[in-house]
């Protein structure tokens, strides 16, 4: 007899809480009421901090302003002004957030401003909550990291499309008096290095053009949930007095403030920091993180067992064997072919080893033959080479760059721009009217925020009568 009951999984309760997030709130804000505990949320000390400062009732609450801020990022009201219109209209909107009346911009920006900290608490507080549940949808996804910086573009004179034309016009009239002058591409000499309101937004190049913003760090797992944010602001630099800062060139296509590379060790000490007993296998990144001491750091001293990142053509080719192909699989010397990966060696007593056999060796049943009309040696499995990762970090990053893995792997790398791309598109880090640090770090940490209150309603519903009840009540 078939069974009128369908079991669903955690990943199908999640995209049905994102599916709430996109096309039926109030039932959002009764799911919120009824699974979210704040104060499992938010620490004694960030309500002391909160409470405090006047040493009587405030007339709004700690979890009022929380509210009211995951509330703009769901319904993407960019603005404050959005927000608190929509809240003088909506009493659904204004009882969820617990307010008697609405408040005004003002307090909104000074509390993200007076509290960015103790919100920073908060996110931690969601990754440590969510990283279980991030485990039971996707085992082999939660393990692995993924890192990238972005760019939060400013409100800033500098970023009017005005202000980049009459620079243009700047570098052509000195490119009529002076031919030797490339206006194309000296016109960045004209563009001033940092906002004049501002010195903490810099020029640079950003998802494929140039402007004026604060750079930001993003780590996220394979399932493209954050697990870490920060801001590479003077408060950065200031923990991490090692980073360099100093360009190279004067091209910020290719030279920034603070590199890929140059952040990656410092970002993941905070990360580790913040959370010590958080570890992950698999590290991903793209080609700008192709160091020597990013794997040596990577696998050696953070303690992934895989670093999956691509060689940079730029960083010129790996030095090695002339039996190894740039790769790091082993050449015939006879057919002048690469070896095929097989796999990792784990022998009793011994390190951990790559092995690679004959390009000629076909595997027949339990198995190698080697084919080849001239073997170059009298087993009739063919010859194998086995290579010890250590050998060359860069080459054997805990894992052959030959093996199908690798690319599966790196594949997944695209979660944290699709993180990024969320967090600025749907979470309201773009557009916003504002060039103030403070203001800029607490947005980001909201909207990290926002996606982990997200995944942990996810993991409230998991329960599988609330689960169907929030399916049948999605799709009334």
């Amino acid at each position: 007899m078939r069974s009128n009951y369908e079991q669903m999984s955690l990943w199908d309760t999640y995209k049905g809480v994102e599916n709430a997030l996109e096309n039926d709130k109030p039932l959002l804000f009764g799911l919120l009421d009824e699974h979210i505990d704040w104060d499992e949320i938010i620490s004694p000390g960030f309500y002391h901090a909160f409470y405090k400062r006047f040493g009587r009732a405030r007339e709004y609450h700690l979890e009022s302003f929380l509210r009211m801020l995951l509330v703009q990022r769901v319904f993407h009201f960019t603005e404050d002004s959005q927000l608190l219109n929509v809240l003088r209209c909506c009493r659904e909107m204004r009882d969820f957030c617990g307010l008697h009346k609405v408040p005004d911009a003002s307090k909104l920006t000074r509390f993200k401003q007076d509290f960015c900290r103790w919100l920073a608490q908060v996110f931690h507080r969601l990754v440590e909550l969510t990283e279980p549940i991030c485990r039971e949808m996707d085992a082999a996804l939660a393990d692995m990291l993924n890192f990238d910086l972005t760019g939060i573009e400013s409100y800033v004179t500098e970023n009017n499309p005005k202000f980049l034309m009459l620079k243009e016009k700047q570098a052509q009239s000195y490119a009529k008096v002076n031919p030797d002058f490339d206006a194309e591409k000296g016109r960045h000499a004209f563009m001033p290095q940092a906002a004049e309101s501002n010195s903490e937004v810099k020029y640079q190049y950003i998802n494929g053009h140039f402007c004026y913003a604060q750079r930001a760090a993003v780590l996220t797992n394979g399932l493209g949930i954050i697990r870490h944010l920060d801001l590479l602001d003077q408060d950065f630099r200031l923990r991490h007095p090692e980073v360099p800062t100093e360009k190279r060139t004067k091209d910020p296509k290719v030279d920034k403030e603070i590199g890929d590379s140059a952040a990656l060790r410092p970002v993941l000490q905070d990360f580790r920091a913040a959370h010590p007993n958080l570890r992950y296998s698999t590290f991903a990144g793209d080609a700008a993180f192709d160091s020597y001491d990013n794997y040596r750091f990577l696998l050696k001293e953070y303690g992934f067992e895989k670093a999956v990142i691509p060689i940079n053509p730029r960083n010129g080719a790996p030095p090695g064997d002339e039996n190894f192909n740039e790769q790091g699989a082993p050449i015939c010397t006879k057919s002048k072919q690469p070896f095929s990966y097989a796999g990792i060696c784990r022998g009793k007593h011994r390190s951990m080893r790559l092995k690679f056999v004959c390009p000629g060796s076909k595997k027949r049943r339990n198995t190698r033959v080697c084919t080849c009309q001239s073997p170059c040696t009298d087993s009739k499995y063919g010859k194998c080479v086995y290579v010890y990762p250590d050998r060359d970090l860069r080459l054997y990053p805990g894992i052959s760059r030959d093996d199908p893995e690798f690319d599966e792997i790196y594949k997944h790398r695209a979660a944290v721009e699709r993180a990024i791309a969320s967090l600025k598109c749907n979470l309201c880090l773009d557009g916003r009217k504002t060039s103030n640090v403070l203001t800029t770090k607490a947005d980001l940490l909201l909207a990290g925020i926002s996606q982990l209150v997200c995944v942990l309603l996810a993991g409230r519903l998991n329960d599988l009568a609330l689960a169907r009840r929030s399916r049948v009540l999605l799709a009334a």
